[in-house]
């Protein structure tokens, strides 16, 4: 009895470790295919570099010229985030906007978009830059190649958002900007 006591515990583990395998591959499946061959890119600023102060709030507090490309052709529209997990009350919002076109080959500096844009953590309806309190801050602008169109109110929160393209990321692309005051 004790045997077979001891073999189901071996089975049960055996099985568990085989899910979490399983578990494991499907999430490196899953991140192979949304951060796949769509780029995002700035003139302004290479990855993981500083972003020039003419784009934070000790400048011309301008969104920084964005180029996006390889975007999948099965594409229906873009959404695009912009946040700083690194302000001292949790991840600061500086930048929401989506139902851009799919044709879209970026923005322009300082562009006046024109597409549906979330408040930010400033409480504002467009970009607004970084301005740290202190200390170098990481600031990720996040493109998302979505299989449809958003059905979303302007000024939706970055939450809101989220939930809107969960389940509808073809891919996605990510350009790391850093600034310190």
């Amino acid at each position: 009895m004790k045997n077979i006591k001891n073999v189901k515990y071996a089975l049960v583990a055996v099985i568990t470790i085989i899910f979490i395998i399983v578990m494991n591959i499907g999430c490196v499946e899953n991140q192979k295919r949304r951060f796949g061959n769509m780029k995002l890119s700035s003139s302004a600023f290479e990855d993981n570099m500083s972003i020039p102060s003419e784009y934070t709030c000790d400048g011309a507090d301008v969104s920084p010229p964005l180029s996006f490309s390889n975007v999948p052709n099965s594409t229906k529209s873009l959404a695009l985030i912009m946040d700083d997990p690194d302000a001292p009350a949790g991840t600061w919002v500086h930048w929401l906007v989506w139902n851009i076109p799919a044709n879209k080959t970026g923005f322009s500096k300082g562009e006046n978009v024109t597409f549906p844009q979330g408040k930010n953590d400033f409480g504002n309806l467009r970009y607004g830059g970084p301005c740290p309190p202190s200390g170098v801050h990481h600031y990720y602008f996040k493109l998302y190649a979505l299989d449809i169109t958003l059905d979303l109110n302007k000024g939706s929160t970055k939450e809101q958002l989220e939930s809107a393209i969960s389940g509808h990321i073809i891919e996605e692309a990510q350009l790391i900007g850093t600034y310190e005051r």
